[in-house]
């Protein structure tokens, strides 16, 4: 069911308290607030960029994509792979 990545997510939030107070609104804010941190890394200039940097906020990104899953009861897997289909089936291939 939960692996341990996603254990290891709600660990770190049950252990800030951040289990009580995040919602599905304060997740998706921070998903978006994240992803323009990430952008920001990209700002002015685009060839020599801070990768640690980059690699903080895509973590940023991702575990508040996990955590936003994991409130609603999702498997992260099974919605991203569901994806999939949704985008073969609007874009075709082009091979």
């Amino acid at each position: 069911m939960m692996d341990e990545l996603c254990e290891k997510i709600q660990e770190l939030r049950e252990s800030r308290g951040w289990l009580e107070s995040d919602t599905a609104a304060i997740l998706a804010k921070s998903i978006i607030i994240e992803a323009a941190e990430l952008l920001e890394c990209y700002q002015w200039q685009e060839e020599s960029i801070e990768i640690e940097a980059v690699k903080s906020e895509v973590a940023d990104v991702l575990m508040y994509t996990i955590s936003l899953c994991i409130h609603y009861g999702w498997d992260y897997k099974e919605v991203v792979l569901s994806k999939f289909d949704d985008i073969k089936r609007r874009y075709p291939s082009v091979k």
